[in-house]
This record gives C-alpha cells, sequence and structure tokens, in this order.
C-alpha cells in the first residue's frame, strides 16, 4: 500500500492504494505535497482509497447514485465510488485512468459543494495579467480550441475550472483535471475577471447576458450529479453568486486568437 498527498486548490487529499498505475497516473496528473503533521487536523482533508479492476470499459456519461446510512455511492460502467456523508472519506475502485479521473471529478466536486467552497465549471481558464477569464461550454464548443489558441498565457484549466466563491471575490486555481492539454501548472491562483459562454462562429464578438440568464447558461455546465435537495440547494445558490459577481458574457469566436483583443 503507497500513500500519497496531493493538494487541490485549498485542499489536501491522502491518497492509497496498492496499484502502481494507479499512483504513477495521480504522481504525473497531480500537485504532490510532503506530509506535514498541521495536514492532520485541517477541516478540508481528503482520505480517498483507490483500486482497479473494476467494472468494464466507458460505455456512456450515466452515473446510477444511491445513498443509504453509511454514505453516497455513485456507479458508473467504469467505476464506483463510494463517499462518506460528510464527503471526506471515499473509496474508488476504477477499469482505468480515464474511469479515475470522472470518478474524482465526482468526489471533488461534492466534496467543494458539501463544503459551500465552489464549483467545478465544464470550462476552459486562462490567466491574463493577473486576472483569469473562463470560457464555458458544452462539448465540442470549443474550451480546449480557446486555451490553445490562448498560448503563451497561463492555461489553469482546459476541461474543468475550479472556482472559489466567497463574498470578498471570485477566485479560480490551477486544475489538475485536464482533457487534452498538459502544459506546466501555473499553480497560483487568480481573481475572475469574467466568464464567456462559447459559440462558434464567422463572427468575433461578445454580448453581455443578464444574470437570470446567465445562471440559467452556467447550471448545466457545472460538474455535479444531483442526489440531495440540501445539496443542490447549496449549488444554485453559489452559482447565483457567481454570475452577481462576475460579468458573464456570449462570446462569438472564429478558431484564431483575435478574440482576445475583445477581452484585454
Amino acid at each position: 500500500m503507497q500513500n500519497i498527498i496531493v493538494k487541490i486548490g485549498e485542499h489536501f487529499a491522502s491518497i492509497y492504494s496498492k496499484s502502481e498505475r494507479i499512483i504513477r497516473w495521480i504522481r504525473a496528473h497531480f500537485q504532490v505535497v510532503e506530509w506535514h503533521p498541521s495536514l492532520k487536523n485541517d477541516l478540508k482533508h481528503l482520505l480517498i482509497h483507490m483500486e482497479e479492476g473494476y467494472g468494464i470499459p466507458f460505455t456512456d456519461y450515466h452515473v446510477d447514485i444511491e445513498s443509504d446510512p453509511s454514505g453516497i455511492i455513485y456507479r458508473r460502467a467504469d467505476y464506483l465510488l463510494e463517499v462518506n456523508h460528510d464527503y471526506n472519506e471515499a473509496t474508488i475502485s476504477v477499469y482505468d485512468e480515464f474511469a479515475l479521473k470522472h470518478a474524482l471529478h465526482t468526489l471533488y466536486s461534492a466534496f467543494i459543494v458539501h463544503n459551500r467552497w465552489g464549483l467545478l465549471v465544464h470550462s476552459s481558464c486562462v490567466a491574463h495579467n493577473e486576472k483569469a477569464y473562463v470560457f464555458a461550454g458544452q462539448s465540442g464548443a470549443g474550451k480546449s480550441t480557446v486555451a490553445r489558441l490562448s498560448n503563451p498565457r497561463p492555461i489553469l484549466s482546459d476541461e474543468a475550472t475550479l472556482v472559489k466563491i466567497d463574498d470578498n471575490g471570485i477566485t479560480i486555481f490551477d486544475s489538475p483535471f485536464r482533457s487534452e492539454l498538459t502544459t506546466p501548472y501555473f499553480h497560483q491562483s487568480c481573481e475572475l475577471s469574467s466568464i464567456y459562454l462559447l459559440v462558434q462562429s464567422m463572427d468575433i464578438k461578445t454580448t453581455p447576458i443578464k444574470k437570470s440568464d446567465a445562471l440559467l447558461g452556467l447550471m448545466d455546465k457545472i460538474f455535479y450529479w444531483h442526489h440531495d435537495h440540501s445539496e443542490t440547494t447549496k449549488l444554485f445558490k453559489m452559482c447565483k453568486q457567481l454570475v452577481e459577481q462576475v460579468p458573464v458574457y456570449k462570446m462569438h469566436f472564429q478558431k484564431n486568437d483575435a478574440f482576445w483583443e475583445l477581452i484585454s
């Protein structure tokens, strides 16, 4: 059994696994940190046991969820996630690395929503002049394309953006949940300046979106699987706070970097 500690946003996760393949993957994709006694009492600490040999190859994104007195169970064809009701201790069983990434998406999203820390948003995010800019959309909308076209600006995410929501501001943290781009991590946090909902087009323009429409536009772009009304209420309130504090635009863009002229 091996144990490593990784940092995600402001949180620490202690990971245990007998699988060399899992440990190698975690080391390759996450920020590994050294153990310190103070981490033992960290209220934002996750304890995760990981194992492989579960299920079948990926078939679709459907997740079955059930709850019992011991916790919540998330089951997909290629992974099984069992987490306690405090969302701070979990067991993940997976078929492969792809399943592991998605199981961690599910766990971390539930964890930060439960603790009212923030949201995991289906988007890319780029840092520019010490500010962060989020580009949201469903699969195929152009999130990774926008991130790639933003080079050499630091990329904070190309698939799942870590958004901390606080009364004092909205902060973006470097995300280990990457899809296509494996650029070096920025390892810093940035204030979120604005959010753009992507539309591939022959035009290049941005249009402000009123807050009610922005809320609707973002709700289905959050990595979250409904299973409990009180948890969903937390998510809704944080999403509402997000659009109240940060302007949201619809962005029509071509596959070139000209859209940055509209932003900066």
